[in-house]
């Protein structure tokens, strides 16, 4: 596991971590769902859904921290099976030190891409031991693995957090959480060379009909793991598409935004929610507007200068 020798501040009971990763979104994904905005752009989507969750979002009266994230294309380039491995570790590795220095008791991550919850929920699985089980809202289950045929590391975030991930990223982190103690709710949409694995690991799974009505089946599973703490990571395409799309692809069928709220509203009153994850929204309005206003004069350091 890592090591842990890093300069603290004093506790911090609640650390708003600002993580707009984007690299760990395939490119093939990003290319498919996303066609209508050219590839470096589109790529970049989750940036761009970063700073509009952080604007959105009600002011945060705890400490602040922004993960450094390049908005380059270097280190892209598909290592032992990851799309921009190298990326991915040397970000891993600032997000894991920021947590570290304020040793948080509670975490509220903003990204980017589903990846950004691996170093929240795993220095929490550090702090909180047996007693810290994960509720993973989302369409897909993330349980990729480096052999798997996609190479986003978006979709290997579960597979990470529970120890079956890519070797380097998983020495990077204190600890990790037991399948048996991470449940997806709201999963209907998988890859046939991914999906045993929830089997396999032991993961529990509720589709959308399990908890349309009720949310008691997933109270029961949380129960359950004798848990008294949940990291909740919501996945924004966990609302079915037909309602709005808020994800990088379309995913009808899904869990409607009043049922998210509804969920995400039980589990705290059952639980102690000790970190929220939001991820992978891309603000295609907001992108859009970009693209109109990127060629307009005053907006860039290309038009101050034409006029000097």
């Amino acid at each position: 596991m890592a090591d842990r020798d890093v300069p603290r501040t004093t506790a911090a009971e609640h650390l708003r971590l600002i993580w707009p990763q984007w690299q760990g979104g395939g490119t093939a994904s990003i290319e498919s769902f996303a066609p209508e905005f050219p590839l470096d752009i589109a790529r970049r989507g989750y940036a761009v859904g970063t700073a509009v969750l952080e604007t959105v979002l009600p002011s945060h009266d705890g400490p602040t921290a922004t993960v450094p994230v390049t908005m380059s294309d270097d280190g892209r380039e598909m290592q032992d099976g990851v799309e921009a491995k190298a990326i991915v570790l040397e970000q891993l590795v600032s997000a894991l030190r920021i947590i570290r220095r304020h040793d948080p008791a509670r975490i509220t991550t903003l990204g980017g891409e589903c990846s950004v919850s691996v170093a929240a929920f795993s220095e929490l699985a550090h702090r909180y031991g047996t007693d810290l089980a994960v509720v993973w809202i989302d369409s897909h289950p993330d349980i990729g693995t480096p052999r798997s045929e996609y190479p986003g590391y978006h979709a290997m975030a579960v597979a990470t957090i529970t120890g079956h991930g890519d070797p380097d990223i998983h020495n990077l982190l204190s600890a990790t959480v037991p399948p048996n103690r991470l449940a997806l709710a709201g999963l209907h949409s998988w890859t046939d060379d991914d999906i045993p694995n929830v089997a396999e690991w032991g993961i529990h799974s509720f589709g959308p009909d399990d908890l349309r009505t009720s949310t008691q089946p997933l109270l029961d599973w949380i129960a359950d793991t004798g848990c008294s703490r949940v990291a909740i990571h919501f996945d924004v395409d966990a609302v079915d598409s037909n309602e709005i799309v808020l994800g990088l692809g379309p995913e009808p069928d899904g869990l409607t935004s009043n049922e998210v709220r509804r969920i995400v509203a039980d589990v705290s009153g059952a639980a102690d929610v000790v970190a929220l994850t939001i991820a992978e929204f891309i603000p295609r309005q907001v992108m859009r507007l970009q693209q109109i206003l990127s060629d307009f004069p005053l907006l860039s350091d290309t038009s101050a200068a034409s006029a000097d």
